[in-house]
Protein backbone atom coordinates (compact mmCIF):
# COMPACT_ATOMS: atom_id res chain seq x y z
CA UNK A 1 0.00 0.00 0.00
CA UNK A 2 3.04 2.49 0.49
CA UNK A 3 4.20 2.18 -2.98
CA UNK A 4 1.02 2.61 -4.47
CA UNK A 5 -1.41 4.79 -2.45
CA UNK A 6 0.23 8.19 -3.49
CA UNK A 7 -0.47 7.34 -7.11
CA UNK A 8 -4.07 6.16 -6.44
CA UNK A 9 -4.79 8.65 -4.41
CA UNK A 10 -3.80 11.04 -7.15
CA UNK A 11 -5.64 9.69 -9.54
CA UNK A 12 -8.36 9.65 -7.88
CA UNK A 13 -7.99 12.73 -6.92
CA UNK A 14 -7.86 13.91 -10.49
CA UNK A 15 -10.51 12.23 -11.33
CA UNK A 16 -13.08 13.64 -8.23
CA UNK A 17 -11.78 16.83 -7.42
CA UNK A 18 -12.14 16.38 -3.50
CA UNK A 19 -9.48 14.65 -1.22
CA UNK A 20 -12.13 13.01 0.97
CA UNK A 21 -14.00 11.28 -1.67
CA UNK A 22 -10.47 10.64 -2.96
CA UNK A 23 -10.09 8.67 -0.04
CA UNK A 24 -12.88 7.05 -0.30
CA UNK A 25 -12.10 5.59 -3.32
CA UNK A 26 -8.55 4.39 -3.06
CA UNK A 27 -9.95 2.61 0.47
CA UNK A 28 -12.61 0.83 -1.62
CA UNK A 29 -10.72 0.10 -4.21
CA UNK A 30 -7.84 -2.00 -1.95
CA UNK A 31 -11.01 -3.53 -0.70
CA UNK A 32 -11.66 -4.89 -3.82
CA UNK A 33 -8.41 -5.49 -4.86
CA UNK A 34 -7.63 -7.69 -1.27
CA UNK A 35 -10.76 -9.62 -1.93
CA UNK A 36 -10.39 -10.12 -5.17
CA UNK A 37 -6.68 -10.63 -5.29
CA UNK A 38 -7.40 -14.35 -7.00
CA UNK A 39 -8.93 -12.27 -10.20
CA UNK A 40 -5.32 -10.72 -10.77
CA UNK A 41 -4.21 -12.97 -13.89
CA UNK A 42 -0.26 -10.92 -13.66
CA UNK A 43 -1.19 -9.69 -17.33
CA UNK A 44 0.01 -6.51 -15.99
CA UNK A 45 1.80 -5.17 -12.99
CA UNK A 46 0.00 -5.09 -9.71
CA UNK A 47 0.30 -1.28 -9.59
CA UNK A 48 -1.38 -0.78 -12.81
CA UNK A 49 -4.34 -3.54 -12.03
CA UNK A 50 -4.81 -1.38 -8.91
CA UNK A 51 -4.78 1.89 -10.37
CA UNK A 52 -7.44 0.25 -12.88
CA UNK A 53 -9.29 -0.72 -10.07
CA UNK A 54 -8.79 2.88 -8.22
CA UNK A 55 -10.04 4.42 -12.22
CA UNK A 56 -12.91 2.09 -12.51
CA UNK A 57 -14.04 2.72 -8.67
CA UNK A 58 -13.82 6.50 -9.04
CA UNK A 59 -15.79 6.55 -12.76
CA UNK A 60 -18.26 4.82 -10.87
CA UNK A 61 -19.11 7.07 -8.12
CA UNK A 62 -19.12 10.11 -10.69
CA UNK A 63 -22.34 8.08 -12.36
CA UNK A 64 -24.25 7.32 -9.01
CA UNK A 65 -23.37 10.81 -7.85
CA UNK A 66 -25.96 12.64 -6.76
CA UNK A 67 -25.73 16.73 -6.41
CA UNK A 68 -25.53 17.04 -2.47
CA UNK A 69 -23.60 19.04 -0.45
CA UNK A 70 -21.67 16.98 2.33
CA UNK A 71 -20.73 18.85 5.51
CA UNK A 72 -18.14 16.15 6.17
CA UNK A 73 -16.44 17.05 2.86
CA UNK A 74 -16.70 20.43 3.43
CA UNK A 75 -14.42 20.09 6.94
CA UNK A 76 -11.91 17.71 5.24
CA UNK A 77 -11.27 20.36 2.32
CA UNK A 78 -10.89 22.80 4.83
CA UNK A 79 -8.72 20.56 6.64
CA UNK A 80 -6.66 19.65 3.35
CA UNK A 81 -6.24 23.50 2.38
CA UNK A 82 -4.73 23.96 5.99
CA UNK A 83 -2.01 21.60 4.96
CA UNK A 84 1.17 22.87 3.58
CA UNK A 85 3.69 21.41 1.36
CA UNK A 86 6.89 22.39 2.22
CA UNK A 87 9.32 23.27 -0.03
CA UNK A 88 13.46 22.91 0.66
CA UNK A 89 14.96 26.55 1.95
CA UNK A 90 18.03 27.28 3.48
CA UNK A 91 16.49 28.41 6.69
CA UNK A 92 15.43 25.87 9.75
CA UNK A 93 13.06 28.99 10.76
CA UNK A 94 9.79 28.55 8.87
CA UNK A 95 8.71 31.87 7.04
CA UNK A 96 5.10 32.67 7.50
CA UNK A 97 5.32 34.99 4.04
CA UNK A 98 6.87 31.89 2.31
CA UNK A 99 4.38 29.69 3.81
CA UNK A 100 1.47 31.59 2.76
CA UNK A 101 2.52 32.34 -0.60
CA UNK A 102 3.40 28.29 -1.53
CA UNK A 103 -0.29 27.25 0.11
CA UNK A 104 -2.00 29.68 -2.44
CA UNK A 105 0.34 28.74 -5.03
CA UNK A 106 -0.50 25.36 -4.54
CA UNK A 107 -4.28 26.21 -4.42
CA UNK A 108 -4.05 27.83 -7.61
CA UNK A 109 -2.09 25.03 -9.31
CA UNK A 110 -5.24 22.79 -7.92
CA UNK A 111 -7.87 24.89 -8.99
CA UNK A 112 -6.70 25.18 -12.63
CA UNK A 113 -5.97 21.49 -12.99
CA UNK A 114 -8.99 20.86 -11.34
CA UNK A 115 -10.57 23.23 -14.03
CA UNK A 116 -9.47 20.94 -17.01
CA UNK A 117 -11.58 18.27 -18.84
CA UNK A 118 -11.30 15.05 -17.29
CA UNK A 119 -9.87 13.56 -20.51
CA UNK A 120 -6.98 15.93 -20.17
CA UNK A 121 -7.19 16.27 -16.83
CA UNK A 122 -6.33 12.15 -15.65
CA UNK A 123 -3.67 12.09 -18.46
CA UNK A 124 -1.77 15.53 -16.94
CA UNK A 125 -1.78 13.91 -13.32
CA UNK A 126 -0.72 10.75 -15.10
CA UNK A 127 2.38 12.16 -16.65
CA UNK A 128 3.38 15.36 -14.90
CA UNK A 129 2.53 14.65 -10.80
CA UNK A 130 3.12 10.92 -11.13
CA UNK A 131 5.73 10.65 -14.01
CA UNK A 132 4.38 7.46 -15.44
CA UNK A 133 5.80 7.14 -19.05
CA UNK A 134 3.37 7.81 -22.10
CA UNK A 135 3.27 3.72 -22.56
CA UNK A 136 2.29 2.82 -18.80
CA UNK A 137 -0.67 6.12 -18.98
CA UNK A 138 -1.76 4.64 -22.47
CA UNK A 139 -2.02 0.82 -21.04
CA UNK A 140 -3.59 2.07 -18.07
CA UNK A 141 -6.20 4.67 -19.69
CA UNK A 142 -6.61 1.92 -22.62
CA UNK A 143 -5.43 4.58 -24.67
CA UNK A 144 -2.91 4.78 -27.91
CA UNK A 145 0.16 6.19 -26.88
CA UNK A 146 -0.37 9.15 -29.38
CA UNK A 147 -3.56 9.82 -28.17
CA UNK A 148 -1.95 10.43 -24.56
CA UNK A 149 0.76 12.66 -26.28
CA UNK A 150 -2.04 14.68 -27.72
CA UNK A 151 -4.63 15.17 -24.16
CA UNK A 152 -1.27 16.01 -22.44
CA UNK A 153 -0.25 18.46 -24.77
CA UNK A 154 -3.82 19.92 -24.42
CA UNK A 155 -3.48 19.87 -20.83
CA UNK A 156 -0.71 22.10 -21.10
CA UNK A 157 -2.15 24.71 -22.99
CA UNK A 158 -5.03 24.87 -20.97
CA UNK A 159 -3.56 25.14 -18.13
CA UNK A 160 -1.22 27.41 -18.98
CA UNK A 161 -4.06 29.78 -20.38
CA UNK A 162 -6.08 29.21 -17.21
CA UNK A 163 -2.89 30.02 -15.57
CA UNK A 164 -2.07 33.43 -17.60
CA UNK A 165 -5.28 34.87 -16.77
CA UNK A 166 -5.23 34.69 -13.05
CA UNK A 167 -1.48 35.07 -12.56
CA UNK A 168 -0.62 37.53 -15.36
CA UNK A 169 -1.53 40.68 -13.51
CA UNK A 170 0.71 39.65 -10.80
CA UNK A 171 3.66 38.38 -12.51
CA UNK A 172 4.48 42.19 -13.56
CA UNK A 173 5.08 42.49 -9.85
CA UNK A 174 7.22 39.29 -9.05
CA UNK A 175 10.67 40.76 -8.85
CA UNK A 176 9.87 43.88 -6.98
CA UNK A 177 12.65 46.80 -7.68
CA UNK A 178 11.37 49.79 -5.45
CA UNK A 179 12.52 50.33 -1.88
CA UNK A 180 15.62 48.58 -0.08
CA UNK A 181 16.69 46.63 -3.60
CA UNK A 182 16.49 49.87 -5.38
CA UNK A 183 18.48 51.94 -2.81
CA UNK A 184 21.39 49.87 -2.02
CA UNK A 185 22.16 49.70 -6.09
CA UNK A 186 21.83 53.60 -6.04
CA UNK A 187 24.00 53.40 -2.93
CA UNK A 188 26.75 51.59 -4.18
CA UNK A 189 26.45 53.47 -7.95
CA UNK A 190 27.26 56.30 -5.92
CA UNK A 191 29.43 54.91 -3.75
CA UNK A 192 31.38 53.77 -7.02
CA UNK A 193 31.24 56.70 -8.87
CA UNK A 194 32.62 58.71 -5.70
CA UNK A 195 35.73 56.32 -5.20
CA UNK A 196 36.57 56.94 -8.96
CA UNK A 197 36.69 60.82 -8.50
Amino acid sequence: MRQNSRRLFRLARSIMKDDGEAEDVVQESYVRAFTGLSGFRGESSLSTWLTRIVINEAYGRLRRRRPVVDLASVGTKLAAEAQIIPFPSGSSQPDPERTMAQREIRQILERSIDALPEPFRIVLVARLVEEMSVEETADLLGLRPETVKTRLHRARLLLRSDLEQKLGPTLTNTFPFEGARCDRIADAVIEGLRLRQ
